[in-house]
């Protein structure tokens, strides 16, 4: 039976090519592809998503040497895909000029997870649209996570509203959640599954600073903790701190770059981890972190393979485990953006009941999120053993590089596992 797919995202990019691959692979029409800028566009000019889709399809056919394309395409069942909308500066401008407080169109906070706490630094639209690139440069992040669920919002009113018959793969309501570090982790909590400790118990008592975070972890007799920029990917605005609580040495490792240009100060992810120990330094990176939006997590010790600490990068889809990624490092930040090394999970000295253990608490994990059918779950084991605890949740966490899992590849497994369903 085909499955006819609406795919949102940035065309022509590694995610976008391989999820249309997946689809020749199963013998299913190629996606309909709605680019993220033209999203934006309708969504700044008032135009609704049901006119974009018809201006699109008629291109889409004559693509693909298609002459007799179904006039009623938009009335029969889709499947809805969202795909991330990194790698693009046009897009990564638009979006923060989306959360600008002067963003034009129709704009909703409905599915910002924490607005209270979700302000940062701001600049307006017109300037958002005029960056320049900057290679690394980590621009405006709460801004433009604004502006990601504000585009968001639209896309599932405007579903709602004229594509009855469409069916998300991933709620874009719990899509926001996912990217919220602060909102999933308590989420996951609620819902009974393991996390790593927050240090603030409720969300008004989140560090907004240096001097608050210290302040936490001198109170709770903490002294090393993760600082993590709640909307960060790719180890991205990481900093593993920590400091002696008799000698107040301090060291912050992270990926985070500082430097002068212009006479601004430039905050970039320098795709390698750096040590820092001058307080003043770190003082100013954690600031950072804390004016965008810190979660602070409790320092939990990595089990090791050999000598290397390791996680999982675990595949769900519905309630099946698939393709697993084992990221090894000797530093406390396992991200492979960061040339870690990787391994299967079969091919570790893992017992067959820790690799259950991983594979379980990701699809437990996955389920306490009933609206997303996908996602790619972090899965960390503490030193010396204990029940693995989920690290973090990426809905777009299924581009998984030189890994099969029953004889596929992770897109053409995970369309399996969602024709399946039908």
């Amino acid at each position: 039976m085909q499955s006819h797919t609406i795919l949102f995202g940035n065309p022509g990019n590694k995610r976008t090519t391989g999820w249309q691959q997946a689809l020749k692979h199963h013998k299913q029409p190629a996606a309909l592809e709605v680019p993220y800028i033209r999203l934006l566009q309708a969504i700044r000019a008032g135009d609704r998503l049901i006119d974009l889709l018809d201006s699109l399809i008629w291109r889409h056919y004559n693509q693909h040497a298609v002459h007799h394309y179904p006039s009623d395409l938009l009335a029969q069942p889709l499947a809805l895909r969202l795909d991330a909308p990194g790698e693009n500066t046009a897009v990564e401008r638009g979006l923060i000029a989306l959360g600008a407080d002067d963003a034009e169109g129709l704009i909703s906070d409905d599915l910002l997870p924490l607005p209270e706490y979700t302000h940062g630094s701001t600049i307006t639209a017109a300037m958002a649209r005029r960056l320049e690139p900057h290679h690394g440069r980590v621009f405006y992040p709460a801004q433009w996570f604004r502006g990601y669920c504000r585009l968001l919002s639209w896309l599932r009113l405007e579903v709602q509203r004229d594509l009855s018959h469409g069916r998300w793969m991933n709620d874009p309501a719990e899509a926001a959640i996912m990217f919220d570090k602060r909102r999933c982790s308590r989420w996951l909590d609620q819902a009974g599954i393991r996390v790593p400790g927050v240090l603030a118990a409720a969300y008004e008592d989140m560090p907004g600073s240096y001097d608050s975070l210290r302040q936490l972890m001198e109170q709770q007799r903490v002294h090393r903790v993760f600082v993590k920029l709640f909307c960060g990917s790719g180890a991205s605005g990481v900093i593993a701190y920590q400091y002696h609580p008799r000698t107040g040495a301090e060291i912050a490792s992270t990926t985070i770059g500082m430097e002068q240009w212009n006479g601004e100060q430039i905050i970039y992810n320098s795709g390698r981890l750096r040590r820092y120990t001058d307080h003043e330094v770190i003082r100013r990176m954690i600031d950072w972190v804390g004016q965008e939006g810190m979660h602070v997590e409790r320092w939990i010790s990595k089990d090791m393979i050999g000598d290397m600490a390791y996680d999982v990068r675990q595949l769900v889809c519905g309630e099946q485990a698939g393709h697993a990624v084992v990221r090894l490092s000797r530093t406390p930040i396992t991200n492979l953006h960061l040339r870690n090394k990787r391994m299967l999970l079969e091919q570790t000295d893992l017992s067959a009941a820790v690799r259950e253990s991983i594979r379980m608490t990701a699809v437990d994990g996955l389920g306490a999120f009933p609206g997303s059918f996908c996602a790619g779950m972090d899965v960390l084991v503490p030193a010396g053993g204990g029940d693995p605890l989920i690290a973090d949740v990426n809905p777009f966490g299924d581009l998984l590089y030189y890994v099969q899992h029953e004889g596929l590849g992770a897109y053409e497994w995970e369309l399996a596992r969602w024709l399946e369903r039908k």
